[in-house]
């Protein structure tokens, strides 16, 4: 189960570099080449681009380019390619404060000079953002259509997914619809409810390193930027004063924030080896799980899997390849249940899973499936070795008073798969 902050590195992206210095092509060319789904196309003119763009050979996820080109030495391959809708990075040796304000009148990712000792690495981490912004909910809260536009445009060119709202109860409504927002960003002074009073209620729902809420107001309100802080605002931007590379820098800060408070939880309460829950997660959440399943009056599944003689692989091949045979079967209980489901790591080679909505048949039907996939998977170590493994379940699909008694029902059926000659479900 990976995780939603972590960039695909399964995908092969294609990066457009357009660049006429060999010295930095070359440079980033091999700076690419060390990130395995990063392909540089390196073109050396407007024209090589353009020719590239329209080959229809490739799927550029982004593009970095220098402002200075022989054929185009104003800048004017940005607009070419943002016509693409392509997000464009502009990586160049210029600081000249007309071209970098020329520069920014386009909506690009970037602006990063090349004698920055940290440019490509900052560059690189760029790409990687946009790889992950998609993944992220962004709600722009102004009644000024213009300035709600504004922003919103400038969201979307980092990929972020934007919704937006002309006050402060239309915000709520959007979040009570979609609560999984990361950052809020509000203007101050509003019809129906203003920035604070809507800073306010979000704080009773959303702790700050679960939500962050930048305040955004006018000049000359010199309250408004401690008002917004002591009412729960993470940040604060003021209209007049706004410049875009600021912006970008406060919104990906907040973000980030939020996002390594989120790893640090997601640590706390997943396996390292499977990417499944652990087993605290499994007693904390799953005892909600049940007494919600008994209060609605709604089935609920606890089921015990245990890998057959894991001993023996451990043994034969090694615990190299007992981990290798762990993280498979992770990944193939991960695509077996639904986000609803609880699949956690019990300890060892022994697994459990919460299933809500599921009578006995189905349930019976579920897991013979799983079994039948664990049995057909092959798994193919460093080494060259395949190797096949099997599964035995128990499972229990009456409530309990409490989830002890329920794993300790499972655990029952499953040991009685094992002395019956294993890879095989017991359910009743």
């Amino acid at each position: 189960m990976k995780s939603m902050l972590e960039p695909d590195h399964t995908i092969l992206k294609k990066i457009l570099l357009v660049e006429d210095d060999h010295f930095f092509g070359t440079m980033l060319q091999r700076n690419f080449a060390q990130e395995s789904d990063l392909e540089t196309v390196w073109a050396q003119s407007l024209a090589e681009g353009r020719e590239l763009m329209a080959s229809g050979e490739h799927d550029f996820f982004a593009a970095v380019l220098d402002f200075n080109l022989p054929d185009a030495p104003q800048g004017e391959i940005i607009p070419i390619v943002l016509e693409r809708h392509i997000p464009v990075i502009v990586f160049t040796a210029s600081s000249d404060i007309e071209i970098r304000e020329k520069v920014w009148s386009y909506n690009v990712v970037d602006y990063i000079f090349k004698d920055d000792t940290n440019s490509v690495e900052y560059l690189i981490s760029m790409i990687r953002r946009l790889e992950i912004n998609p993944r992220s909910r962004v709600l722009v809260v102004d009644d000024s259509s213009f300035f709600r536009k504004v922003l919103v445009d400038l969201l979307k060119t980092h990929l972020f997914q934007v919704s937006s709202a002309a006050n402060g109860k239309e915000a709520l409504a959007l979040i009570d619809k979609s609560p999984d927002f990361k950052l809020v960003l509000t203007d101050f002074d509003m019809p129906e409810m203003d920035g604070l009073k809507l800073t306010q209620k979000l704080r009773q729902r959303f702790r700050r390193d679960e939500l962050a809420i930048i305040g955004i107001s006018a000049a000359g309100d010199k309250l408004a930027a401690a008002n917004f802080i002591k009412s729960g605002a993470n940040d604060f931007i003021i209209k007049q004063d706004f410049m875009t590379e600021e912006f970008y820098s406060r919104v990906l800060q907040n973000i980030e924030n939020i996002e390594r408070s989120q790893m640090i939880f997601e640590m706390s309460i997943k396996d390292h080896l499977t990417g499944l829950y652990n087993r605290r997660y499994l007693f904390d959440s799953g005892t909600k799980f049940l007494a919600r399943s008994r209060r609605q009056e709604t089935t609920m599944v606890c089921a015990m899997l245990d890998i057959d003689f894991f001993k023996k692989v451990n043994d034969n091949y090694g615990h190299d390849v007992g981990d290798l045979v762990l993280r498979s079967l992770g990944k193939i209980l991960s695509a077996s249940f639904r986000d609803t489901d609880i699949v956690a790591r019990f300890g060892g080679e022994e697994f459990c899973v919460l299933a809500v909505d599921l009578d006995a048949n189905s349930a019976l039907k579920l897991f013979e499936k799983l079994r039948e996939k664990v049995a057909a998977a092959t798994i193919t170590s460093s080494k060259g070795e395949t190797l096949s493994v099997t599964v035995s379940i128990g499972v229990c699909v009456q409530l309990a008073e409490s989830l002890e008694e329920m794993i300790k029902t499972a655990d029952e059926r499953l040991y009685k798969a094992k002395d019956n000659g294993r890879n095989q479900v017991i359910i009743d």
